[in-house]
């Protein structure tokens, strides 16, 4: 995030995208296809249009809304036509496409991370701070609660805390 130089429309662009594949776990199809009315600035949501044609309403947390509306007040292109929310900076202006979001993710690691890697640290990141393995699949927007369990690497210290301990003489 630090590499981004948000004096730039660039730099302004390349953090609102990290800010939404780290905050919200969405995959790279997600951003590169969000739309301008899928952001609801009134009620505090943004439409997903997600796999298997699943559309669904998440909470906007501050965070990532400061960081959209820093890109389209002061990075975006104003005389770029485009209904996506992430454009091309130079001519000529059309949406970003899912591989161009990746470059963005590649671009900004330091070591070689993958934008679908983010959703995983989103989904451990999410069981750090508390929430529930069912509450991550709700997040990520996972059909079944295996698949949640695939992306959350548990922090096996935290977990040795809560386990109960193995019955004396079981094998």
């Amino acid at each position: 995030m630090r590499s981004c130089d948000r004096r730039t429309a660039t730099g302004r662009r390349d953090f609102a995208v990290l800010t939404v594949l780290l905050r919200l776990g969405l995959r790279v199809g997600e951003v590169a296809g969000l739309q301008l009315r899928d952001v609801d600035w009134r009620h505090g949501e943004i439409l997903i249009r997600g796999k298997g044609r699943r559309e669904e309403r998440l909470p906007l947390p501050t965070d990532v809304g400061e960081a959209v509306a820093g890109w389209l007040r002061r990075g975006r292109p104003p005389q770029c036509s485009s209904t996506h929310v992430f454009t091309t900076v130079l001519a000529p202006r059309k949406a970003l496409s899912g591989e161009a979001v990746s470059a963005i993710v590649r671009r900004a690691a330091l070591e070689s991370v993958s934008a679908h890697r983010l959703r995983h640290t989103t989904a451990t990141e999410l069981l750090r701070y508390g929430a529930s393995l069912p509450e991550v699949g709700q997040v990520l927007r996972h059909a079944s609660l295996l698949n949640t369990a695939l992306y959350a690497k548990v922090d096996h210290v935290a977990l040795g805390t809560v386990a109960r301990p193995w019955p004396a003489g079981a094998q």
